[in-house]
């Protein structure tokens, strides 16, 4: 009996991606393992001569930026209680003046998580990332509160490889919880993708608060049918987004969003890494970074790039986006659709 009860749970989208790659999302560190990737790209105008180079072992001053970028926050000297909660009290929480119904169909038809149906498998995964979030900035078990950890950055190296789909779903996943409340940003000022997949009406949103800073915050968030859940989204393109993001107005619009809510989580959806300046500047307004990477396709190369670049940020994980389940493989949502227990 003991031996049947001691089964090896099948391991997560985080640790699964952090077994392809060589992160140990216990140490946060990065140790690239390229022979698990799939192989770079052969040019075809290349010789034999020319691809030598690229079989080489990764050069140590790119591994040790990586590792710097995803290095262990040491814990905090202050008090356990997390001062933003003094903070949140301190002022009413902002009201959005705009409220928007999200379409199920479309999440359905695409393969998200649908609020108020049956638990799926891609509703699972997200569970379990959700908890690994929430015990970072929480301090749960013998982990230091990691210092805005309720911010979380969802980025992905190059275009295509998932990260608005992560936001979505992590942001609908979060939205349950009794003792959070999920802001969803679309950060993505470039090609903004979140009203779109959630349904939602376009207006002002993140520039354009930060852009006039006598707007109304409300002005510029959602309120979705889902209690739990509001949206701000992207707004109106700007000519100065990177700087705009960078300045000390942007620090100062997220704390007001989070004022008057201590349990709130914010889920910021980022350009892609390799493809737009901003997503480095928002690494610094965050505690977590999720990385996105899509089985088969996200190059080692790209990756180590990516995360050199999010250095601002203390805490980087990876997501697996894009798996094949095999048959034997983990099937989350079927024991709740079975009778019984």
């Amino acid at each position: 009996m003991n031996d049947q009860r001691k089964v090896k749970r099948p391991p997560s989208l985080l640790e699964r991606a952090a077994d392809m790659f060589g992160l140990d999302p216990a140490a946060n560190a990065p140790t690239i393992d390229v022979s698990k990737l799939p192989p770079e790209p052969q040019k075809k105008a290349k010789t034999a001569q020319a691809a030598e180079p690229a079989a080489e072992p990764p050069q140590p001053e790119i591994v040790e930026s990586a590792i710097d970028a995803a290095a262990p926050v040491e814990p905090a000297p202050a008090p356990k209680p997390s001062p933003r909660k003094d903070v949140a009290k301190s002022a009413p929480a902002i009201a959005p003046t705009r409220q928007g119904t999200i379409d199920r169909e479309r999440l359905a038809s695409r393969g998200m998580i649908v609020p108020g149906t049956p638990v799926t498998g891609i509703s699972e995964e997200y569970r379990i990332v959700k908890r690994e979030l929430i015990r970072n900035f929480g301090g749960a078990g013998n982990r230091p509160i990691l210092p805005r950890g309720h911010r979380v950055l969802i980025a992905s190296a190059n275009p295509g490889e998932g990260k608005t789909f992560s936001a979505v779903n992590l942001a609908l996943s979060l939205a349950v919880e009794a003792d959070h409340d999920v802001l969803l940003i679309d950060a993505d000022i470039a090609k903004p993708s979140v009203l779109e997949a959630l349904g939602l009406d376009d207006g002002p949103g993140l520039m354009d608060a930060l852009a006039d800073p006598r707007l109304p915050l409300g002005d510029c968030l959602i309120q979705t049918d889902i209690p739990g859940l509001k949206v701000m989204p992207a707004g109106t393109q700007h000519m100065h987004d990177t700087e705009l993001l960078a300045s000390a107005r942007t620090e100062a619009l997220l704390g007001q969003l989070e004022q008057g809510a201590p349990g709130r989580i914010l889920i910021l959806d980022s350009p892609p890494v390799l493809a737009a300046s901003p997503a480095a500047v928002l690494a610094g307004h965050v505690g977590q970074t999720i990385m996105v990477v899509r089985a088969d396709e996200t190059l080692e190369s790209a990756l180590r790039d990516a995360i050199g670049l999010m250095g601002a940020c203390p805490h980087i994980q990876l997501l697996l986006n894009g798996v094949k389940y095999s048959p034997g493989g983990r099937r989350f949502g079927t024991y709740y659709g079975q009778g019984g227990a």
